[in-house]
């Protein structure tokens, strides 16, 4: 059985609802989770609002609220669970991943492993 695109823990839930109902733009549907390019360790996670479903993206709905997913994000994002941490030093949305092969020092950035190429040739 495949495993879910993503899950979310109930701190982030309720984070996501709060930023909707707090929210200065009208029709927000939920956030949008992408990956970019960039920090040391190549990718990071991108989170923004959601006004619209794009074409070609996933829509999670868990625990009352609505996650887009950015089809270009998908790979690296199945199985991964979202979650919301505040302490005296940050607020922010950190992600659970199991195809994650490492991350940079200092958490920003990280990166998966190559597929392994282990098929035998037919000689």
């Amino acid at each position: 059985m495949m495993p879910k695109l993503i899950t979310l823990t109930d701190a982030a839930a309720a984070r996501v609802k709060k930023l909707i109902d707090q929210s200065p733009d009208d029709g927000v549907l939920g956030l949008r989770v992408g990956i970019s390019t960039k920090g040391c360790s190549g990718l990071s996670y991108v989170v923004e609002y959601a006004h619209e479903q794009k074409k070609f993206e996933d829509v999670v709905e868990d625990k009352g609220v609505k996650i887009f997913i950015a089809p270009t994000a998908v790979m690296y994002l199945i199985g991964s669970e979202m979650d919301f941490v505040e302490d005296k030093f940050q607020s922010a949305f950190v992600f659970s991943n199991p195809n994650e092969a490492g991350r940079c020092g200092c958490g920003e950035s990280f990166h998966v492993a190559p597929e392994s190429n282990t098929a035998e040739l037919p000689v």
